[in-house]
């Protein structure tokens, strides 16, 4: 409608409007000019999205800052610990991680290597052309599941033992009071007629 008025304002001014091609709907994308670009966030929850479930792999190492962030509080950022640099046609990735105690740590590399190639083409059609690994620790399952407690899951199991054991004193003191007021009671009566 604003071309419309434009084209009428134009007219009625006289001046002839000029115009551009005008694409159809049918005007195939490739025509159509513009620049498709990848922020490294997307690139970044791509990877951490698509390695998450990868066997023996325990987690991507987001650096000490990161890691006490998530100590105090259940976060799930799966960018954490990813580094990757984004040109228009390829992708590189840098990450640090901890792969569980006993496992073939060159397999766990590799597979790695191929689900990020395959899920960033799959995606973006960016070429993946370096991911490089940094083993920075390993541990047992049960040692990752123990350093995995953050501080607000400590405080909430605190909170409700805590709650649970003051429900019990509440009830014993409620016990309590009605046995002494009932004690109370028996004394207001008297003792002879």
């Amino acid at each position: 409608m604003a071309n419309n008025f434009d084209e009428k304002t134009m007219k009625n001014e006289g001046v002839t409007p000029t115009h551009t091609e005008v694409l159809s709907p049918n005007t195939p994308t490739a025509e159509i000019k513009g620049e498709l670009t990848y922020d490294e966030k997307v690139i970044q929850k791509i990877i951490g999205t698509a390695i998450d479930k990868i066997d023996g792999l325990l987690t991507v190492d987001g650096g000490f800052f990161s890691n006490i962030a998530e100590k105090i509080v259940n976060v799930d950022n799966v960018t954490s610990g990813i580094e990757t640099e984004v040109g228009k046609k390829q992708v590189a990735v840098d990450m640090d991680v901890v792969i569980e105690y006993g496992r073939s740590i060159p397999e766990i590399a590799d597979r790695i290597k191929q689900v990020i190639h395959e899920e960033v083409y799959k995606m973006t059609h960016l070429e993946v052309i370096e991911v490089n690994i940094n083993v920075v620790d390993i541990k047992t399952q049960s040692e990752y599941e123990e350093d995995s407690e953050t501080i607000q899951d400590k405080v909430t199991n605190a909170a409700k033992t805590t709650g649970h054991f003051a429900s019990k004193q509440t009830e014993k003191a409620k016990n309590a009071v009605s046995e002494g007021a009932d004690k109370l009671q028996e004394e207001k009566e008297p003792r002879v007629e």
